[in-house]
């Protein structure tokens, strides 16, 4: 069952609830009897889990202005010098 709205031109905005694709484009109001037209309203979007919600808003400011890193994340810096002189001839990674 979904819960579709309809605004009554008196009594303003109720709710109803309707299997997907058979409600009516108009009903009678609950309270007065008149005539009340279906609203298309956005869906229920708040059972999106947060951390997919923060990774969005990243992504979307990214787009925009994105963010100045000055080193690869997740990597350590290295010494400029190793502490040893015998370590400077050996090879590197």
């Amino acid at each position: 069952m979904a819960t579709y709205e309809y605004r009554c031109p008196r009594d303003g905005v109720f709710e109803a609830a309707y299997p997907i694709g058979q409600a009516p484009a108009g009903m009678p109001c609950a309270t007065c009897a008149a005539e009340a037209d279906r609203v298309f309203s956005a869906p229920m979007l708040s059972a999106t889990p947060r951390a997919l919600v923060t990774a969005l808003d990243r992504a979307g400011r990214s787009a925009e202005a994105p963010e100045v890193v000055s080193r690869i994340p997740g990597r350590r810096s290295t010494a400029t010098r190793p502490v040893h002189p015998g370590h400077a001839r050996l090879p590197r990674p």
